[in-house]
C-alpha cells in the first residue's frame, strides 16, 4: 500500500510542477496587476475571467474525463477513442466560439459588466475555443505518463503567458486588454505544441458507436462542471453587483493570496484520477483509497494552517522600491485568506471522494451533488454579502464545498464504499482544533506562532495517529536522507 502511495507521490510531485507554475503564474502576476491597473479595473477583468472559468466546462464538453474513462480500458483502441473524442469537441469549440464572438456586446451586459468590455469577451471566446480543442491531448499524455511532456509543454504556456503580460501591461501599457491578449497568444502557442501529440492519436473518422458512450459519460460532467465552478468563481460578478468592483478587485487580490493551498489541491487533481482508475481492480484498492485520503486531508490542513499563520509576514515582505507583495490598498482583504484556505481545504476533500462515482461510472450523481453545492453557494452570498461585504462570499465558499463534500461522499459510500479512516480525521480535526486556539491565544511573534503551528504534529504523534508501517516507513526516510 505504501509503495502504491510513494507513486502517487512521485505523480503528484510531477503534475505538480506544471500545476505550481500555473498557479504561480496567478500569484506572479498578482503584484503586476495590482501595480498597474486600478481595483476598478482588475475587478472587471477578474469578471470576465470567472465567467471564462465557468463557459470552460461548456467548451469542453467533459471529453478530457471521457477519455480518460474508456481509453483505460482494457482492449481499447486508443487512437479509435482519442478520434472519436477530439473531432466533435473541436467543431462544437468553434461553433460556440463564433457565437460568442458575434454576440459579445449583450453578453457583456447580461454578465454584469459594461459593454465597453465586449472585445475582453472576444478574446475570451477563442480563448476558450483553444483551450478546449488541447484537453484530449493533455489526457492522453497524463493517460500514458508522459510527465515531463506534460509539464513542459505546461511551463512554457506558462513562461510565456508571464512574458507577455509583463511586456503588454509594464511595455506597451496596454491594460486590461493586454492581459488578454497574453493568454490568447499562450493558448495558440501550446496547441502548437501538441500538434505532435494529435498527429500520432488522430484519426480522419469516428467511431459512431463509442460517440454516444463518450458523450453519456462526459455530459453530465457539463451541469456538474459548471455548478463545481459556479462554486469557486460565482462569488465576483455577484460581489459586482451587490457592492462595486473595486470591492471585487480587493477580493480577488486576497483571494489569490490562497493559491499556495489551491496549488496543493490541483496538483493532488491531475495526479489521483489516473491513480485511482490504474488500481480500482486491485483487492486492497478501497483500503488503499482511504488512506490517501487521510494523508491529503492531514497535508492540505497543516499547509492552510501554516499560510494563514505567515500570511501577513509574506504580504508585507518588501520587493524593492517599497512596494510590497500587493498594494496598501488592497491590505483591507486579508481576513478573508483564512477562510478562503478552508475553503480549498474542503475542495480537496471533494476531489477525494470522486474516486467512487467514477469507478463505479455514476458521473449523473455529480449532477445533483454540484447543483447543490452551487445554490447553496448563490443563496449564501445573496444571504451573507448584504451584511459581512467580502467576507460574507468567502465564508459562503466554505459552505458550499462543505456540502458538496458531504454530499460527494454519501452518495460515494453507496455506489463503491470506502472504509476511510473516521477515528484518524478525527485525530487530525481535533490536533488542527488545539493549533489554532493557541495561535488565538499567544501573543505576536514569529516563534510564537512557530510553535502553535508546531502543536499540531505533536498532538498527533502524542495521541498515536500514526501507525506501525508508518513510523517504520518514516524512519527509513529519515536513515536514507541522513547517510547521504
Amino acid at each position: 500500500m505504501l509503495n502504491d502511495i510513494r507513486v502517487l507521490g512521485k505523480e503528484t510531485l510531477a503534475y505538480g510542477l506544471s500545476t505550481v507554475l500555473a498557479r504561480l503564474l496567478n500569484f506572479l502576476l498578482l503584484p503586476l496587476h495590482t501595480h498597474f491597473l486600478l481595483p476598478g479595473d482588475f475587478g472587471v477583468q477578474t469578471t470576465v475571467y470567472a465567467y471564462i472559468a465557468i463557459l470552460n466546462i461548456v467548451f469542453q464538453l467533459g471529453m478530457d474525463q471521457a477519455y480518460l474513462r474508456h481509453a483505460a480500458q482494457k482492449g481499447a483502441k486508443v487512437e479509435t477513442v482519442f478520434s472519436t473524442a477530439f473531432w466533435p469537441l473541436l467543431g462544437s469549440a468553434v461553433l460556440l466560439a463564433s457565437a460568442m464572438h458575434w454576440l459579445a456586446a449583450p453578453l457583456a451586459v447580461l454578465g454584469g459588466v459594461e459593454a465597453g468590455a465586449a472585445p475582453f469577451m472576444r478574446y475570451a471566446a477563442w480563448i476558450l475555443a483553444l483551450d478546449a480543442v488541447t484537453v484530449v491531448p493533455f489526457a492522453d499524455l497524463r493517460l500514458s505518463h508522459r510527465v515531463w511532456t506534460y509539464v513542459g509543454v505546461r511551463a512554457f504556456n506558462i513562461a510565456l503567458n508571464v512574458c507577455l503580460n509583463f511586456y503588454f501591461l509594464a511595455g506597451l501599457g496596454l491594460g486590461v486588454r493586454g492581459v488578454f491578449l497574453a493568454s490568447l497568444v499562450a493558448s495558440a502557442a501550446t496547441l502548437v505544441l501538441l500538434a505532435p501529440v494529435i498527429a500520432q492519436r488522430l484519426r480522419p473518422a469516428c467511431d459512431g458507436a463509442l460517440l454516444p458512450e463518450l458523450m453519456k459519460f462526459g455530459l453530465p460532467l457539463i451541469p456538474a462542471g459548471i455548478s463545481a465552478m459556479i462554486v469557486q468563481v460565482a462569488d465576483r460578478p455577484i460581489l459586482l453587483r451587490l457592492m462595486d468592483k473595486e470591492t471585487v478587485g480587493v477580493y480577488q487580490a486576497n483571494c489569490r493570496l490562497a493559491i499556495p493551498m489551491l496549488m496543493l489541491v490541483a496538483m493532488f487533481d491531475q495526479a489521483w484520477r489516473p491513480f485511482f482508475l490504474e488500481r480500482m481492480d486491485k483487492p486492497d484498492s478501497r483500503e488503499l483509497y482511504a488512506r490517501v485520503f487521510t494523508y491529503s486531508l492531514m497535508t492540505g490542513i497543516f499547509a492552510a494552517l501554516a499560510l494563514s499563520f505567515f500570511m501577513r509576514d509574506i504580504v508585507a515582505f518588501p520587493l524593492g522600491g517599497g512596494r510590497t507583495l500587493i498594494p496598501h490598498e488592497y491590505w483591507s482583504g486579508l481576513c478573508i485568506v483564512p477562510v478562503a484556505l478552508a475553503a480549498n481545504v474542503l475542495r480537496g476533500a471533494y476531489i477525494n471522494f470522486m474516486a467512487s462515482v467514477t469507478i463505479s461510472k455514476r458521473t449523473d450523481s455529480l449532477i445533483w451533488v454540484t447543483a447543490l453545492g452551487a445554490a447553496v453557494f448563490l443563496a449564501a452570498n445573496f444571504l451573507f454579502i448584504p451584511f459581512w461585504g467580502m467576507m460574507g462570499a468567502a465564508w459562503a465558499a466554505v459552505t458550499a464545498q462543505g456540502a458538496m463534500a458531504l454530499s460527494l461522499y454519501r452518495v460515494g459510500q453507496k455506489v463503491h464504499p470506502i472504509p476511510y479512516e473516521g477515528k484518524r480525521v478525527a485525530l487530525l480535526l481535533a490536533a488542527a482544533g488545539v493549533s489554532i486556539a493557541v495561535r488565538a491565544g499567544c501573543p505576536e511573534g514569529a516563534l510564537a506562532r512557530l510553535a502553535a503551528l508546531a502543536l499540531m504534529p505533536v498532538v498527533l504523534i502524542l495521541t498515536g495517529f500514526f501507525k506501525d508501517d508508518e513510523k517504520q516507513a518514516f524512519a527509513s526516510l529519515l536513515g536514507k536522507l541522513s547517510a547521504s
